[in-house]
């Protein structure tokens, strides 16, 4: 009876065996590493400086009168004229936009009541040209009737920031995988792959300031032109990586 037995047990044996062999790895869900699995988490910058190839001139005409309808009149008259400046000098009538208008009552509460001035007008502009085309925009402009300068910021080009974007963001991966490389070496391990990627970071702009008083903004058109000199646009990407090592 005793060699009657054998055979059946061998087999129930065999498939037992062959049961637990089979058994799929078991992973977290979601498709992450296993709970055991070794990763290393690292950050990396990468920056890239260049030249800006952007200007953007902000300026505004002012000018206060008895009535409001005046004041508008008088700005409306000079915000043609500046136009007009603009586009016979080569600048395309879409790089010239309107930021702003207002028209507003002026007081002088120096006495007892308040006493009205006049109406005051204001309608800003931006103007987008080539960076060595800043200075004769703010000349162009003053001369024919800008009153005040409120800033001259150097930036970049959207296709120019998305390529400098690129070749950070690429500095910024090689900087984080050498610090893994690095940080595994002296555990002993070795990086097999990367877990989790993620981005951040942004683009410096390198703003000029330029600021004019009212007079010395008109009185600037009589003398020597206007030059600026930009600084450099620095564009920097950050990444945060996750790698799995053994």
């Amino acid at each position: 009876m005793k060699r009657r037995l054998i055979g059946p047990l061998l087999i129930a044996g065999l498939v037992l065996l062959a049961g637990c062999l089979s058994a799929p790895l078991q992973t977290t869900s979601g498709g992450d590493v296993g709970t055991d699995a070794t990763t290393i988490s690292t950050t990396g910058t990468g920056e890239v400086t260049a030249e800006s190839d952007l200007a953007v001139v902000n300026i505004a005409v002012t000018h206060t009168a008895d009535s409001a309808d005046e004041a508008r009149g008088v700005v409306a008259d000079d915000v043609a004229a500046i136009r007009t400046a603009l586009t016979d000098a080569g600048i395309a009538e879409d790089a010239i936009q309107s930021t702003g208008f207002n028209i507003y009552p002026e007081y002088n509460y120096g006495g007892d009541e308040r006493e009205l001035i006049g109406y005051r007008a204001i309608h800003s502009l931006t103007i987008e040209v080539a960076p060595d085309r800043a200075g004769e925009v703010i000349d162009l402009a003053v001369g024919a009737g800008a009153d005040e300068v409120r800033g001259v910021f150097f930036t970049l080009t959207d296709e120019k920031r998305a390529e400098l974007r690129s070749e950070a963001l690429t500095k910024a991966v090689e900087s984080a995988k050498a610090d893994a490389d690095t940080v595994a070496t002296a555990a002993n391990l070795q990086i097999t792959g990367v877990h989790t990627a993620s981005v951040g970071g942004g683009y410096s702009p390198g703003p000029y300031p330029v600021a004019y008083a009212e007079d010395s903004a008109r009185a600037s058109s009589a003398g020597a032109p206007t030059e600026l000199t930009p600084g450099p646009v620095t564009v920097s990407a950050t990444v945060q990586m996750v790698y799995t090592a053994e």
